[in-house]
């Protein structure tokens, strides 16, 4: 697939998005077009793959395919009201994963997913890492800071082994022996 195209994709795939009470969602019909599905009819049926995908992973259907109507526009300014359906991302990588992969845009929208999962977990692994060296440190601050109080208590190195021994000991339930 060209650059061009994927920028293209990419492009209408980020702007069809809206917000609904602080949740980004798209709209089904124009999702359609994006996955180019020509009729609505064979597009349901990805649709309803791809929610009972969402049902089997144990998940609220109606958290993420929310039925909506929307007015389209028809000939000399007329317009209808036609079914739609409110998504959530997730949704739409369900639909993705459920679309015919022998088309450009859902292959497209196939590697976006795996792409934009990938990127979310290293981002999580990041941000635990980050958590666990923060911790590290602070536990590190803290030792540093009460050994020297308990040095300028006067406590010599026997008394201060015996000190951390029984810490670790309350800290990892282990029988810690002292000579």
């Amino acid at each position: 697939m060209k650059k061009e195209q994927i920028d293209k994709l990419f492009s209408q795939f980020e702007h069809a998005c809206y917000d609904f009470k602080g949740i980004e969602c798209w709209s089904a019909r124009e999702l359609q077009e994006i996955f180019n599905y020509t009729e609505w009819r064979n597009f349901l049926k990805v649709i309803e793959k791809a929610k009972a995908a969402c049902q089997n992973a144990g998940l609220i259907e109606s958290d993420h395919f929310v039925e909506v109507n929307r007015m389209i526009d028809l000939a000399k300014g007329a317009q209808r009201e036609v079914e739609d359906l409110g998504l959530t991302r997730y949704a739409c990588y369900l639909m993705a994963q459920n679309g015919d992969s022998n088309k450009p845009e859902i292959a497209f929208a196939q590697t976006y997913f795996a792409v934009q999962t990938r990127k979310q977990e290293i981002i999580e692994q990041r941000l635990l890492d980050l958590a666990r060296v923060t911790a590290r440190e602070k536990l590190s601050k803290s030792e540093k800071k009460l050994s020297g109080i308990i040095y300028q208590r006067g406590v010599d190195e026997k008394d201060f082994a015996i000190i951390r021994s029984k810490g670790d000991q309350a800290l990892f339930g282990g029988l810690i022996q002292v000579i």
